[in-house]
């Protein structure tokens, strides 16, 4: 009989669905580590929350282990690299506990602007101090939402419900979607500028941490709030600190801090700063939710392959796996470095597979190019869930098929259209089975990825290529390789660059100030194994 392990405090919901199925499963929390690995290997599936923690060391013992089920969306504690190389499915439960964090982040903007925390321990102890706590209204105020997924998506509505008037930066939103949602979309300089209250629901992602910094704050108007119920490191405390002491940020609202538990921290005791410990997800419902999705996905997994929510593998049978598999890597390629290069809203999505890759089983392939695709920005895309969120977005998803080979036996074409153009980027797999970019833009050229890319398009004009070279070899890159294309009737080229580590960000401020630069973007691929 299958059997299933749940070691952190959960509804027992969740051992009961997995019964009704007919999977045997323990109840065995608050296990320590050494605990943990002498009986992991009698089971087939780990249901968790967030105190296990699924080490390398753990996934090394559990010798049957077939998946790990985590019952929320953060997955930071399961060694997501040592267990896809175990062969272990790694599942969350991405919506369960949306609404019951977006309602968190309004009462904690609600608390924010009535001073209900100070107040009420100031009434408690007998002070009746009213006028100490003149607060402001929401009514007509402008709510700043960064990132308009799915929890901030909620936000907004509730925030539009409470007669604000909501803007939102976010990459991805489309003009279709923000009218849906009765939003207006900004750039993030204008959203900082205008908004009264700013409110987070963004994953850390490079471009994201940190992204409440002195320099952004700088850029906010006096007197603004802010409230994250997201991720801890999306805000420099010592710098919100300063903020708030000289009184330009009139309030924080935080439920994650940078590190937890949060037994101190710089910003504790602050008279403007309202804190509660990651209680995001914590209500009997949203717990139940999760319980509920986790062992329906993990019985569903063990007992008929079926794959819901699965971080770190595709939908794709036995035997399909060993012809798809390069094509995975290509998929995932195509679809990561389009996600890096895009900066506007995508409205559309078209995939063309042409040549042998047309005789695929192309859904899979499909879901990989739209998981690296939306993944730079957006919080717990997988393989399963990118079309649906795609489809939510209002971004519109084209396949094709055409089986004639023409300049490769076999291409994947990637078109993706924004707000403000069409960008198409194409790859192939040469005789090694190793994916090749062999088209950015129109223009040809033959590029294998490398684990750091730097990625520079200009006009095409003589002594660009060293300028360029001399600038990396001044700030002592190493260069692994170097590929060049360009378009001689529009004038335009693109090189791209394989470096064995990330750049400084004086080295890419010294590459985008060189002449005939029109964009610079350091990029990661970390599928790349060399």
């Amino acid at each position: 009989m299958v059997k299933v392990l749940i070691s952190d405090e959960m509804s027992p919901r969740a051992a009961e669905i997995f019964r009704e199925r007919g999977v045997e499963v323990d109840e065995i929390t608050g296990m320590t580590p050494a605990e943990l690995k002498a009986c992991i290997h009698q089971y087939d599936g780990l249901a968790v929350r967030s105190a296990t923690k699924a080490t390398a060391e753990i996934i090394a013992a559990a010798t049957n282990l077939k998946v790990i089920g985590r019952a929320g969306i953060g997955v930071d504690n399961v060694d997501i690299p040592a267990a896809t190389a175990a062969g272990i499915c790694v599942m969350n439960t991405p919506f369960g506990n949306a609404i019951t964090t977006a309602e968190h982040a309004i009462a904690m903007m609600f608390a924010l602007a009535r001073h209900i925390p100070a107040a009420n321990a100031s009434t408690h102890a007998g002070k009746w101090e009213k006028s100490a706590f003149m607060g402001v209204e929401l009514y007509g105020k402008t709510l700043g939402v960064i990132g308009c997924g799915n929890i901030g998506s909620i936000v907004a509505d509730r925030g539009v419900g409470l007669k604000m008037k909501v803007v939102a930066y976010d990459p991805f939103l489309s003009p279709e979607r923000a009218l849906e949602l009765g939003v207006e979309k900004l750039d993030l300089d204008e959203l900082f500028a205008r908004a009264d209250f700013i409110t987070l629901h963004t994953p850390i992602t490079d471009s994201t941490r940190n992204i409440i910094n002195a320099a952004n704050i700088a850029k906010m108007k006096p007197g603004v709030r802010l409230i994250n119920c997201a991720r801890g490191g999306l805000v420099v405390e010592a710098d919100l600190k300063a903020a708030l002491e000289s009184g330009h940020v009139a309030g924080a609202a935080l439920d994650v801090f940078a590190v937890e538990p949060a037994k101190e921290n710089i910003l504790f005791g602050l008279p403007n700063v309202v804190a509660t410990p990651h209680l995001g997800a914590s209500t009997d419902e949203a717990q139940v939710n999760v319980a509920i999705q986790v062992a329906e996905q993990m019985a569903d997994y063990l007992l008929i392959g079926s794959v819901t929510n699965a971080l770190n593998m595709a939908s794709v049978s036995a035997e399909e796996a060993p012809k798809l598999k390069p094509y995975m890597q290509l998929a995932t390629q195509l679809g990561s470095f389009a996600g890096q290069v895009t900066e506007s809203g995508i409205k559309s999505v078209r995939i063309d597979y042409e040549g042998h890759a047309a005789s695929l089983n192309i859904k899979p392939l499909t879901s990989i190019i739209l998981q690296g695709l939306l993944s730079p920005l957006m919080d717990s895309i997988n393989m399963v869930n990118a079309p649906v969120v795609a489809k939510e977005r209002g971004i519109d998803v084209t396949e094709a098929v055409n089986d004639r080979e023409e300049d490769y036996q076999t291409l994947i074409r990637l078109s993706i259209t924004t707000e403000n153009q069409t960008r198409d980027i194409a790859g192939t797999l040469y005789g090694d089975n190793r994916p090749r970019i062999v088209n950015i833009k129109g223009i040809s050229m033959e590029a294998e990825l490398g684990p750091h890319m730097l990625y520079v398009t200009n006009k095409d004009k003589p002594g660009f290529i060293g300028a360029l070279g001399s600038v990396l070899g001044n700030a002592g890159v190493n260069i692994a390789t170097f590929h060049l294309g360009r378009h001689r009737a529009l004038g335009e080229a693109i090189a791209l660059i394989e470096i064995d580590s990330e750049l400084a960000p004086e080295t890419l401020d010294a590459v985008r100030n060189l002449p005939n630069v029109e964009k610079v973007k350091a990029l990661q691929f970390q599928s790349v194994a060399r």
